[in-house]
Order: structure tokens, then sequence, then C-alpha cells
């Protein structure tokens, strides 16, 4: 493409050379190949489902560790879709949506920003609160949503109250840094990393100032980081060329939870546990998170044992072909591996995913997908299997369980080093979705998901996990549900 004089200054300003824009330009026009899914991954068939005395084993080798340990939360999504039905009620002035405004207002008082919202609303409008339940007004939706009150349609979702208790109200954030407490506590300290955004950077900083006030025994230790500009990814029109908007201004967008590989990978500890920001619940049903947490966390400091215990022998000059290939083939990778081969494929992060039963999850799950002759474990979303292909998609409909985003990460090799993740990265695994800006139809670009192609050559491991630890929230009507009252 010809660059104009402003794109060059953009592309300097978002550190994207010509080289990376013109790469994703032609894979636009290429595509991406679809994965090839030979089989679901079920109970004794990739995923273990654990018995009760490797549950207590697991934990125990868990809280026995001298490791260091983070817990990383992506948090830098805006909660602007979970009001989605609500935004349509405001937009309509009142005209459209009525069984989402009879729904909302029936169980208002319910909601955990209750109080902060008929404060808000009291203060700016003047009127009775009371009343305008009464009347299911629709300024009390503008109020939460708006500037005009709690702002909550431009919040991240980790700084929305979510659940009440006794004497106050917790955000997902707050029910991170409790969580952290109570299972990635190491002598007494704590490390949490979030992902945010840079425009709500400032906003988390002090909510979480104000948090960690509360555990003044426990040395809690909060940093943040931002989605790097460089991954964002170019938008194209249907043809394929460049889209610029209204000023002319080459299109750029955030490419997905793929981008923040880039920001785990700047960490350091011996492993680091991921699970969304959304994904909590209160304190009465928390025991089973932590129990679950630590089970997978003693479940991948076995699997580095082993791990370790080979590359040593292996240095050492023993032949290990036979053990390798077995101890592989548990961690999601089969293969006529070489002596060679099976040095490299052990030396690499490993990670320990929770899936839990399928009862109608849209989203990815756990297969064995082929490659190269090489049969691996990987966890698949919908857009990257074959959609004409009815093989394809008879296989993808018999899975069995689906991935939480549960997940224990082991980043140090045997020496105690750390990986550059980003040679563990599949970038054959980007895909193409489509959008609207400003009511014209766009392309967009997302890197590798973090836990899809970003992992993809990470060996794998899958433990079920009780159902009762996904509890995501997709609309605020889900806040209603009996595991986040």
């Amino acid at each position: 493409m010809i660059l104009e004089e402003p794109d060059y200054a953009l592309l300097k300003e978002k550190d994207i050379s010509q080289e990376q824009l013109q790469h994703q330009l032609e894979r636009f026009k290429r595509g991406f190949e679809a994965l090839k899914i030979t089989s679901p991954a079920t109970v004794d068939h990739g995923i273990l489902r654990l018995s009760e005395e490797m549950i207590q084993n697991a934990i125990d080798r868990y809280e026995a560790s001298e490791i260091e340990v983070l817990k990383f939360v992506p948090a830098s999504g805006a909660a602007s879709r979970m009001f989605k039905n609500l935004f349509t009620v405001l937009d309509s002035k009142g005209k459209q949506g009525q069984e989402t405004v009879a729904a909302f207002f029936k169980e208002i008082q319910q909601f955990a920003f209750f109080d902060d919202l008929r404060q808000s609303f009291e203060s700016e409008n003047g009127g009775s609160f009371n009343e305008a339940l009464k009347n299911k007004d629709v300024e009390v939706i503008a109020s939460l949503l708006t500037e005009k009150g709690l702002n909550y349609g431009t919040l991240p979702k980790g700084l929305l109250r979510f659940h009440r208790y006794d004497d106050d109200a917790r955000t997902p954030a707050q029910e991170h840094i409790e969580e952290g407490v109570r299972y990635a506590q190491k002598e007494g300290v704590v490390k949490i990393h979030f992902t945010v955004s840079p425009a709500h950077l400032e906003n988390f900083q002090a909510h979480v100032e104000e948090s960690r006030a509360i555990y003044p025994e426990v040395n809690i230790q909060i940093d943040f980081s931002t989605q790097k500009e460089s991954t964002d990814t170019v938008a194209v029109d249907m043809g394929n060329v460049p889209f610029r908007d209204e000023n002319g201004k080459l299109l750029f967008r955030p490419a997905g939870h793929g981008a923040l590989l880039e920001n785990l990978n700047q960490l350091n500890a011996d492993i680091i546990f991921i699970k969304n920001i959304d994904n909590v619940v209160p304190d009465r049903l928390k025991e089973t998170t932590i129990r679950y947490k630590k089970v997978l966390a003693g479940v991948l400091l076995q699997y580095q044992e082993k791990t370790f215990s080979l590359m040593e022998r292996a240095k050492g000059g023993e032949e290990l072909v036979s053990e390798g290939r077995q101890l592989l083939s548990e961690m999601g990778i089969k293969g006529d591996f070489s002596p060679e081969e099976v040095s490299s494929y052990l030396n690499r992060p490993i990670r320990v995913c929770g899936m839990v039963k399928n009862e109608g999850d849209t989203g990815g799950g756990p297969f064995w997908i082929i490659s190269d002759g090489i049969e691996s474990l990987q966890i698949v979303e919908t857009a990257q299997v074959d959609q004409t292909n009815t093989a394809q998609q008879t296989i993808f409909e018999k899975s069995t369980h689906f991935n939480p985003v549960d997940i224990v990460c082991g980043l140090k090799n045997y020496k105690g080093e750390k990986f550059d993740l980003l040679k563990y990265r599949d970038n054959d695994t980007d895909f193409i979705t489509e959008k609207s800006y400003q009511g014209k139809q766009i392309k967009a670009m997302e890197l590798p998901g973090l836990w899809n192609g970003s992992m993809a050559d990470w060996n794998t491991i899958f433990v079920e996990v009780p159902l009762i630890t996904f509890n995501p929230v997709k609309t605020v009507m889900d806040l209603l549900k009996s595991n986040h009252r």
C-alpha cells in the first residue's frame, strides 16, 4: 500500500513497522488455515479426573513449596457489553426493550450497586428515587450507565460493584485480591498483576490502594500494565483495503487478549495463575475455587518435577526416549520423537488448565489437534474450526468440556531460567472477524488468543474442575444468579 505522510507518524507512535503493517494486510488477503481437530479431549483422553487422594497430594505439594507465585488478571475489558440491552432502552428513551426494563426494575434492589445508584440519582436529579423506581423511569438507567451518574457503561468490569456483603459491596478487583490472599500467598507476600486500559489505570490504582488497607497483616504487592499499542492490528474494508476513519486516519484496533502475551512475558515468577476479571464469587462460595487453584498449582509442580528430573538425567547422557515420549504424551503432545526432539519438546513452558463440564456455554474447549504429523492438546475456539467441514463440526460438537480460563503456568526451565514466551506462540492461529465502525462493515484481525495460539507450543495438562469454579458475568442480569448473590 502507499502510505501517506500522517501514516508514518501514526506507525511510529504505535511502534509498528511498515513490514508489520504489510504482513497484516497480506494475512487479510491470504486468510488463515483452520485447525484440524482429531477428537475432543475427554476424561481419560486428555483430561485428568483426580481422585480425592490425588487432590490432597496436589494441595500438599503446593502448600509445602517454596516458590514465587503471581496472580495475573486480564482486566482491561469494558463493561459496556454487560449493559447492551439497557443501552438499547436508553437510546430509545424507553420505547424499546420493555421486557428488559421490567426484569431490571423487578430485581434492582438485589444489585450490589443499588445503594450507590440511589445516592447518585438523588444527587444528580433531586427527585424521589423510590418514585422513579415505581414508574420504571429511564432516568434511573441513565444514572447507572452515563456520566450523569455512576457511568457504569464506560467503566471496566473490574471496578463495578458485583457482590453485596453486610457492611460493604465488592468489585471484581477486590474479590481477586481476596482470592490472592487465600491461595497466592507465600511467606506473607501476595503478588497480583492487573492488565488494564490506559484510560482507567489511575482509577484502578486508587481502588486497589484502598482495598490493600483491608489486609494490614499481608504484604500485597499489586502492579499494572497496559496492552501495548505495538500489538494493535490494522482494520480493512470488505475488499481488504486499509480502512480509514472519517478523518482519513488508518484505523487500528486492539488485537484481542492474545496481545497480552507481551505483558505476561515481562513478568517474573516461578508460577503464574491466570483467571478472567469477571469470574469471581462471594466469600461464601470461595472455598472450592481456592481449593482447586491449589490443586492445579500442585499438579503443575508435579509435572515440573518429572520434566526437570528427565532433563537433568538427559544432560548426564542417559537415553530417555521411552520415558520422555510417555511424559510428553501425559503433557498433551504425541509423536515418534527422536532423542533430540524429546529433549526439545520437554524444554517448554508448562500450563495446567482447569476444564468444566460443558452445559451449553459457547466458546473454547479442549481438543486434540494434528499438525505436521504431531498430535497435541489445545484449547480451540469456534472460529478456529472450518465451518464448512461437516466432519470437523461433528467432532467439535462432541466436546464434553469447556475452557473457563482457569490456568496455572510454569514459566521457567529446569535451570531456573525464564522462557521467552514469544517463541512458543503459533503465529498462524490469528483469526479474522467482521466488525462495524460507524455503520460500516470492516474486518479486524486478532492475534493468537492468550490461551489458544499464544500457548500452542506449551506442554499442556487439562484437569477437570467443578462447575462452581466458573461464574462469568456476561450481562448485568448474571449478577442476579445465585452464585453472585
